[in-house]
Order: structure tokens, then sequence, then C-alpha cells
């Protein structure tokens, strides 16, 4: 990996490890569709001056605008609320923890969309591994209102695995800011009634303001930016690594700030779900015998095009 490479990817497990504890803050205050539509419209709103500096952001929209769409909803509509709703039951470090198996997932998603890579012993060990850690840190939330929230964060996977995908085959021509700016704005678009009619009666406390504030510009605007050049720069399959480092952050400020504990069943999960990802993720000796596109050419730069996630 080149040294941007490894600059966009230490940056990324930090700015996306710190959103559990944001949104923990923010939806014990207001409501989820409160969080999303905040988190979109001031992400839309510092992107949207750069993005129509750049001549072609029309014509960007009508010629990509069904896989930009799916991006749109399988990366930011549907897992930002399922992730939000979910934490209003399960912890930010139990929710930063469940979005680890993001690898996983992807790698199947990889081998179903035409990856010919053999997974192998080794591989499939991984994928085994991580879902065992899943399961220790889910059977004990399955009993009461916490099987919904679960299954909200698994939605969330999912869509994670998906969207980046999308990206990298669909949109890998479309500038970062030609991509990202309509879905932010779609996105809260969508989410303006749900907004409107569940918006607090009083303005929310500061340490809540600046959640959503941080929601909005750390890790939203510069995140994704940052994460659709990392794709860019390494595919999708090996950006979602980032994952790896995610769980490890929103454990230790779910601890320092929110008080929550760290029992042995948690540092069980993580350490499965940690060591699984990396196995599951690791290229075997073969080789693919058909190429699959899965990011566009090193030689583009970020102010040229985006090869997108």
């Amino acid at each position: 990996m080149t040294a941007r490479g490894w600059f966009l990817f230490s940056l990324m497990g930090v700015i996306w490890g710190i959103p559990y504890l944001m949104i923990k803050v923010a939806v014990d205050a207001v409501s989820p569709p409160v969080v999303v539509f905040t988190r979109c419209a001031v992400g839309a709103a510092l992107l949207l001056p750069f993005a129509l500096r750049r001549p072609g952001l029309p014509a960007t929209v009508r010629a990509h605008w069904r896989p930009m769409l799916a991006f749109a909803l399988l990366e930011i509509v549907g897992p930002w609320f399922t992730l939000t709703d979910a934490e209003r039951h399960l912890s930010s470090s139990t929710a930063g923890l469940l979005i680890a198996g993001v690898p996983i997932v992807a790698v199947a998603l990889t081998r179903y969309f035409g990856d010919t890579e053999r997974l192998g012993t080794r591989r499939v060990t991984g994928l085994t591994i991580g879902l065992a850690g899943v399961a220790v840190l889910t059977v004990p939330h399955l009993t009461g209102g916490d099987a919904r929230s679960l299954g909200e964060v698994l939605l969330t996977v999912l869509g994670y695995a998906t969207a980046p995908l999308i990206a990298a085959r669909h949109l890998k021509d479309v500038h970062t800011l030609h991509l990202i700016t309509p879905c932010l704005t779609l996105a809260a678009l969508l989410y303006t009634p749900a907004a409107i009619a569940t918006w607090p009666s009083s303005l929310p406390s500061a340490h809540v303001l600046a959640a959503l504030a941080g929601l909005g510009v750390i890790c939203t605007a510069v995140a994704f930016v940052a994460f659709l050049e990392l794709i860019k720069e390494i595919g999708p399959t090996r950006a979602s690594v980032i994952t790896y480092v995610n769980p490890a952050v929103a454990v230790a400020a779910g601890s320092a700030f929110l008080g929550e504990s760290l029992t042995l069943g948690i540092g069980v999960a993580f350490a499965l779900i940690l060591a699984g990802s990396v196995l599951a993720t690791t290229a075997g000796t073969s080789r693919r015998t058909t190429p699959v596109t899965r990011s566009a050419p090193r030689a583009s730069r970020p102010e040229d095009h985006v090869e997108s996630a």
C-alpha cells in the first residue's frame, strides 16, 4: 500500500470509529430521523459548493443516476437510519463491534458478484471464526427488545458491504464530490418529512448539538471524501478492512466518554471478529482467472476522477 493509502486508511480507521459515540449521544435526545437528516444536510451543504465548482455535475447525475441511487440507498438512506435506531437500545461499543463484520460479508458478496478466486481453507476458516465472534456478541442481546436492534445493525452491515462494490463497479469514473454530494442531498430530502414531524420542541443541549455537528462535518463530509479516495486507492474489499480499526476506537470511546463496560464477552467477540476478518480478507495463493474491475487505475489523482464507496 502506498503512503497515501496508509494515510487514508489510518484517517478512516479513526473517523469512522467515533460515529457510534456521537450517534449514541444524539439519539438519546432527538429522534433517529432528525439525526440522519442533520448529518446528511450538514454534509451536503459543506460539499455542495465544491461539487458545483467542478463542471458536469448535472450531466453526471443524468448519466449515472441508477447506480448512484443504489449507492445512496445502501450506504446512507437505509444503514444510517437502522444503525441510529439500533443505538437506542444497544451500546455504542456493541454497534461498533457488529459493524466489524462488514469485511466478512464483503468477501461473500464479492464471490457472489463474480470474483473467481477460490476462498480456500484460510478464508473459509476466517468467515467461520468471524461469525462465531458475532454470535458471542449477539446471543446475550437476543432477549427483550434487543433482537430488533441486532437485526437493524445486521442490515446496516449488509448495506455497508454492498455499496462499495456498486461504487467500484459502476461509478469508478465519477468524481468523488459528484457522487457523494447528490447522494447526501437525496438522503436529506427523503428524511425531511420525518425529521419535521419528530423535531424536538426545545433546543437540545450543547453536547448533543456538538455530536450532531461532528456527525455532519467529520463523520460525513470529511469521511466520505476520504473513504471514496481510499477505495480508489486500494479497492472496495481492502478498504472495508478499516472496520478492523473502527471497533477498537468505538469501544475505547464508549468506555472513556459514556462509561460503557468492557466485559469478557466483548473482548472475546472483538478478538474473534478481528481474527476472522483478517483471515477472510487475506488473499490466497491462487489467482483470479477472470479479471474483475474493483477500482480505477492508480494513475488518476483525487482531483481528477473518483473511482469509488
